[in-house]
């Protein structure tokens, strides 16, 4: 069989590769903590699921216009003003199948063969593909521990070549939880404007922010570049809703009916019930996200002390997100390592540390070359304590094992 060259670009999501693979396990019966998979362990709201069973019993089942509801859109619109300050029209937002599926149809519409697309390290770790799906070339931005894994002006500028059409913000950041502050986005604003840049700035994680943080994007900057930022975000995390599938976009008007044309054409509407639900979602009881993210506040301060009492590992305490992204380089340098690497070969350091953790401390982690960083590996606070506090010591168990 033929394949064409851009499935061969592109591999299987890791992160959902290990959650497949820790899953496999504990279905044979095999204790295993797993720390991969990026989606609350909260239950989906009362009031959401219900929401979506009136929708199911007044037969709100069929067809929807490809780009969403009305009254999604006009209930997107409301968020926007509402917790962003931000003002946009009903033919300025769309309505996807899920945050990766915004990314992905603006990528189609934006993007051709020779346009680099500027990505700070670590990463999501779809966004490459999804940039080279478009046969465009993601050009990756080395960003720095000590600079709280965010990237400086001066580390924009000396990234950006005459191809250069966009910049892919994410804060706060899935792998590292790093997020920009107003000061800081103003100050890679100016670069922007200069080069005149388009912005895609994925808020997905917009209200999982600790200790007083206040959220801040580049729309919120400047009218000017309000005109040049494109705002992805969705339900998935806010609410639990990973499983609906209900991502959404916000911009430029013309941006706007180019996605409802490419998904007209591929995926037709988001599951109707899921909209309906997401109404609620956006315009209901919006303290139950304060509520999670209490739970989040008091987990990362557990996993982050527990990962820093390891031999070999340091971690930084993430701002935002739901996520620990430690740096691992000591236990390369561990007597025991190189046992560890001929027992799991693999180029990749950090992916021979995630097999040695699944297989020898049942613990599923995901390794940081797939977000860009082989030095670090990411764990998912979205469990509960109890399986933080079993991970934790099952991994310095496995790794002092090494000393």
């Amino acid at each position: 069989m033929k394949f064409s060259e851009r499935i061969m670009k592109v591999k299987p999501s890791p992160t959902l590769a290990i959650t497949a693979k820790a899953n496999a396990m504990k279905a044979q019966g095999i204790d295993v903590i797993g720390f991969g998979t990026g989606e609350p362990d909260f239950d989906t709201p009362r009031f959401i699921k219900d929401a979506a069973i009136r929708a199911i019993e007044a037969g709100k089942t069929k067809y929807t216009p490809a780009g969403g509801i009305p009254e999604l859109k006009k209930a997107i619109v409301d968020k926007f003003r509402r917790d962003n300050k931000l003002e946009y029209t009903i033919s300025e937002v769309t309505v996807n199948c899920g945050g990766k599926h915004s990314f992905y149809n603006l990528a189609q519409v934006l993007f051709d063969k020779g346009d680099e697309v500027l990505i700070p390290a670590p990463y999501w770790v779809s966004y490459p593909p999804m940039v080279e799906l478009a046969d465009a070339t993601p050009a990756i931005i080395e960003s720095k521990e000590e600079n709280g894994y965010k990237i400086t002006p001066e580390d924009l500028t000396k990234a950006i070549t005459p191809k250069t059409r966009a910049l892919v913000i994410n804060s706060p950041s899935n792998p590292s939880g790093a997020t920009y502050t107003r000061k800081e986005l103003e100050a890679l604003a100016e670069v922007v404007l200069a080069h005149k840049l388009l912005v895609l700035s994925d808020d997905i994680y917009e209200s999982i922010l600790y200790d007083g943080l206040e959220f801040c994007n580049m729309a919120n900057l400047s009218d000017e570049l309000k005109q040049c930022t494109i705002v992805l975000n969705g339900v998935s995390k806010a609410y639990s809703m990973t499983g609906w599938r209900i991502g959404y976009i916000a911009g430029n008007e013309e941006v706007i009916k180019k996605v409802e044309i490419i998904q007209s054409q591929s995926t037709s509407n988001p599951t109707s019930i899921a909209q309906w639900a997401s109404v609620e979602a956006l315009l209901g009881d919006q303290s139950v996200i304060a509520e999670m993210v209490t739970s989040f506040d008091r987990r990362r301060k557990l996993i982050v002390h527990g990962l820093n009492a390891i031999t070999g590992v340091t971690c930084l305490m993430p701002p935002g997100a739901f996520y620990a992204f430690p740096n691992v380089s000591g236990v390369y340098k561990l007597p025991g390592w190189k046992a560890i690497e001929q027992k799991y070969p693999d180029k990749n350091k950090s992916s021979v540390l995630t097999s040695y953790l699944l297989q020898d401390a049942k613990v599923a982690v995901v390794p940081g070359v797939e977000f860009g960083n082989d030095d670090n590996i990411r764990l998912s606070f979205a469990t509960s304590d109890e399986n933080i506090t079993e991970g934790i010591r099952r991994m310095k168990e496995a790794i002092e094992k090494l000393a």
